[in-house]
C-alpha cells in the first residue's frame, strides 16, 4: 500500500522539485497540492492531484496522507497545527524558525508525528554527528566559526543549518550558543573572547547551499565544507523521512539525527 503526500508551497522551488521527485520513490503516492491563494487560478480546478490553498480540505479526503513542507516559518507553524488537528504527519524543511516557533512545533508533536530539520540532506546531517568528535579532540586551543553561502532570494540569516551547526559547535564546547554566537565585526573590537562563534553569512547568484565550519589553532587550521549542487538532495532526504515516519508515533519533534 503507497503512502499518500500532500505537498504545501507546491509552486515555489522546493513545492516543484518535490513533485519532480516523488516519482522516483517507490511506494510513494502525490495526494494533493497546497498553494497560495493568490496563486489559484483556473489551471487548479479539477486536478489531479486535487489542488486547494486549504490544507484542511485535502486531509479531509485523505487523512492517513503524509504532508511534506519547505515553506516559511509563519506558514509552517499555520500548517502543523492543522496536522495536529487531524491527527496526521508532517515533514518540515523549512529554516529560519525562532525559539517560540521551535518549541510550540514540540508542542504539536505530542499530538502528531512531526519531523522537523532544517536540512533535510545526509552529509550535512552526519557532519552534525562528527562535529563534538572534532571538538573534543582538538580542544580549547582551537576557535572555531561558521560561515554559509546562499542564493540572493533566501530570506532568513544565518541559514537555519549554520545555526544549527552552530549550536551543535556550542554544545560541545559546553556554551551558550545565544551568548557565544557572534553574528557582526566592526571597528575596533578587540582581542577574539573565548567563548565565541562567528556566524558569517554571503548572499548571492543561484548558490544551493554552501557551509563551511573553521577549527583555527596554533600553527593549523582545519575547514570542513559541504555543498549542496542541487535541491533535489534535500527533496530526496524529505522522501526518505516520508518513509520512515510510518513507524513513528507523536510524543517528540523528530529530526534527521532519529532517522539516521
Amino acid at each position: 500500500m503507497s503512502v499518500k503526500v500532500i505537498i504545501t508551497g507546491a509552486k515555489g522551488r522546493m513545492g516543484k522539485m518535490l513533485q519532480s521527485v516523488i516519482s522516483e520513490h517507490e511506494g510513494l503516492e502525490l495526494a494533493g497540492l497546497v498553494v497560495q491563494e493568490s496563486e489559484y487560478d483556473d489551471s487548479c480546478r479539477n486536478c489531479t492531484p486535487p489542488v486547494s490553498c486549504d490544507l484542511r480540505e485535502l486531509l479531509r479526503v485523505t487523512p492517513d496522507a503524509v504532508v511534506v513542507d519547505f515553506t516559511a516559518p509563519e506558514a509552517s507553524l499555520s500548517f502543523a497545527r492543522i496536522v495536529a488537528e487531524f491527527g496526521a504527519r508532517h515533514v518540515i524543511g523549512t529554516t529560519g524558525l525562532n525559539e517560540a516557533q521551535r518549541a510550540e512545533l514540540a508542542e504539536l508533536a505530542k499530538k502528531a508525528v512531526i519531523f522537523w530539520s532544517p536540512n533535510m540532506s545526509i552529509g550535512i546531517n552526519v557532519l552534525l554527528k562528527l562535529l563534538p568528535q572534532l571538538v573534543a579532540n582538538l580542544g580549547p586551543d582551537y576557535d572555531v566559526d561558521v560561515m554559509e553561502i546562499h542564493h540572493k532570494k533566501k530570506k532568513d540569516s544565518p541559514s537555519g543549518t549554520a545555526v544549527r551547526l552552530g549550536e551543535a559547535l556550542a554544545e560541545a564546547k559546553g556554551w551558550d550558543y545565544k551568548d557565544a554566537a557572534c553574528y557582526h565585526r566592526e571597528g575596533i573590537i578587540g582581542e577574539r573572547p573565548e567563548a565565541e562563534i562567528g556566524m558569517q553569512t554571503l548572499r548571492g547568484g543561484d548558490v544551493v547551499g554552501v557551509h563551511t565550519v573553521y577549527f583555527m589553532g596554533p600553527g593549523e587550521r582545519i575547514e570542513v565544507t559541504h555543498q549542496a549542487h542541487s535541491r533535489e538532495n534535500f527533496a530526496n532526504g524529505a522522501m526518505r523521512a516520508v518513509k520512515w515516519l510510518g513507524g513513528q508515533k507523536p510524543g517528540k519533534l523528530y529530526s534527521m539525527l532519529d532517522l539516521l
